[in-house]
C-alpha cells in the first residue's frame, strides 16, 4: 500500500493505531540494532514517518491525525509491546507537538505543517537562560533527557527569562517564568551521556546551546490559556496530559508484551524438577488470571479519565482539577502496576528470562527504566491524597 499523499504527507483518515500495529513485526526484528546504535534505526525511522504517527495529536492543519488521548495511549501500547524505545521516541515528540497549539502559525507551519518529517523534541532543564535582546532573546542552556531528540529536526529548551535589569521574569504570585525556545536541530551540540540499563535506544543525551538569538516568535510559554491560539477543545488538555498518558501507555505495552511472552512460554516449557508444563499448573492459571485483571484494570482506568476528561470540555469547555487529579492518579498508578505485572512475567519465567536472546530481559530493562521517569513518581499519588482530602494539590504535573 502506498501511504503517501503527493504532497508527501501520509493519509491522515487511516487508523494511526492499525498503522502501528503493521509495524509490530518490524519493530521486534529491529529492537537489538535499536538498542545498540542507541537510537532508531532509520528504516525505523522511515517507516514511523511513512506512517505519520509522530503526527498523532498534531491537528489536521498542520498534516495530523487529530487524534485524542484515548487513540494515543493505545498507539503507544501497540509500538511499546514490540519495542519500548520507539513508542518513548513517538510519545515524546507527540507531547513537545502540543506547543503547536501555542506558537503563530506561521512558525506551526515551518515546524510541522511543511515538513513531513518535522519533528519537535526536548529534554528537562539543567541550565537554561533566556536573556531579553530586541526581537527575542539571547539564549545559553544544557538541557538532558533528550529523547528522540536525534531525530528531530526542531529542539527546544526551557529557559528562565532575565530581564534587561539582570533579574528574572516572574508571574503576578512571584513564581518564575518559564518559557521554550525553539531552535533547528543544527543549531545545538549534543553530548553523548546516555548510558543507562533500560530504553537504551530512546538516544536521551545532554544538548547545549550558547549565545543563540532567538526571535520572540519561536518561544512559547507552555499549557498557559491566554497563549493559546488553536481553539480546538482538545487543547484543554495540557503536554502533561500526553505525557503522563503517552508514558502509561509505553509502561502498559512492555508488560502486555511480557504478559502475553509468558503465556506462550508456558506452552511448552517445564520448570526444573516438575513433570508438567507451566500452562497445566493450578498456581499458573491462577496468577495469569491476576495479573490479566491487575493490566486491564489499570487501562481501563486510564482510558475511563481520559473520557470523563473529553465529556467535561464538552460540557463546560474546561479540563477540571477533578479530571486533572484522576488522570494524574491513574497514569501513575499505570505506570507501577504495569511494573509489577512485568515483574510477575519474568519471575515466573524462570531462568529463561535472563537471557538476551528472550523476550524477557530487554522488556524487564525498559520497563523499570520507563517507571524511574517523572510521570511514574510515587509522589504523584500523595498529591492525589491531598486533594481527595480538601486541600489543594501542591504539584505541578497534575
Amino acid at each position: 500500500m502506498d501511504l503517501q499523499t503527493k504532497e508527501g504527507f501520509p493519509d491522515f483518515a487511516a487508523d494511526p493505531v492499525a498503522r502501528a500495529s503493521e509495524l509490530a513485526p518490524m519493530l521486534r526484528t529491529e529492537a537489538p540494532e535499536i538498542e545498540a546504535l542507541g537510537q532508531l534505526t532509520e528504516t525505523v525511522l522511515d517507516a514511523l514517518h511513512a506512517r505519520g504517527l509522530y503526527r498523532t495529536l498534531l491537528p489536521r492543519r498542520l498534516h495530523g491525525y487529530g487524534s485524542g488521548l484515548e487513540t494515543f495511549v493505545k498507539l503507544m501500547e501497540t509500538m511499546a509491546t514490540a519495542d519500548a524505545s520507539t513508542a518513548w521516541c513517538v510519545g515524546q515528540a507527540s507531547g513537545c507537538s502540543m506547543a503547536a497549539a501555542y506558537v503563530e502559525p506561521a512558525i506551526a507551519s515551518e515546524i510541522w505543517g511543511d515538513d513531513p518529517r518535522g519533528v519537535l523534541a526536548w529534554g528537562f532543564q539543567l541550565e537554561g537562560r533566556a536573556k531579553v535582546v530586541p526581537g527575542g532573546y539571547n539564549v545559553s542552556g544544557k538541557w538532558s533527557f533528550g529523547s528522540g531528540g536525534h531525530h528531530a529536526t526542531w529542539m527546544g529548551g526551557h529557559c528562565h527569562v532575565e530581564l534587561p535589569d539582570g533579574s528574572l521574569l516572574k508571574d503576578a504570585n512571584g513564581n518564575l517564568i518559564e518559557r521554550t525556545m525553539l531552535f533547528r536541530q543544527d543549531q545545538i551540540a549534543w553530548t553523548s551521556t546516555w548510558d543507562v540499563v533500560g530504553l537504551r535506544g530512546t538516544g536521551s543525551d545532554t544538548y547545549t546551546v550558547t549565545d543563540l538569538f532567538v526571535p520572540e516568535a519561536y518561544t512559547v510559554r507552555r499549557d498557559v490559556g491566554e497563549e493559546r491560539r488553536i481553539g480546538d477543545p482538545f487543547y484543554q488538555f495540557t503536554s502533561t496530559s500526553a505525557y503522563s498518558c503517552g508514558f502509561a501507555g509505553v509502561s502498559m505495552g512492555i508488560a502486555r508484551g511480557m504478559l502475553d511472552a509468558l503465556r506462550d512460554l508456558a506452552q511448552d516449557k517445564k520448570p526444573s524438577h516438575t513433570a508438567r508444563t507451566l500452562r497445566d499448573s493450578p498456581v499458573m492459571h491462577h496468577l495469569i488470571a491476576v495479573n490479566e485483571a491487575k493490566l486491564r484494570s489499570a487501562r481501563a482506568f486510564v482510558l475511563e479519565t481520559i473520557r470523563e476528561g473529553e465529556d467535561n470540555i464538552r460540557r463546560t469547555g474546561v479540563l477540571s482539577m477533578d479530571n486533572k487529579v484522576l488522570m494524574r492518579l491513574a497514569t501513575t498508578t499505570a505506570i507501577q502496576g504495569a511494573k509489577k505485572v512485568a515483574e510477575f512475567a519474568y519471575q515466573e519465567a524462570g531462568a529463561t528470562a535472563i537471557f538476551a536472546s528472550n523476550a524477557f530481559e530487554r522488556k524487564m530493562r525498559d520497563i523499570h527504566a520507563s517507571a524511574q521517569q517523572v510521570q511514574g513518581r510515587t509522589g504523584h499519588i500523595e498529591i492525589c491524597g491531598q486533594y481527595f482530602m480538601g486541600l489543594h494539590p501542591t504539584a505541578r504535573f497534575i
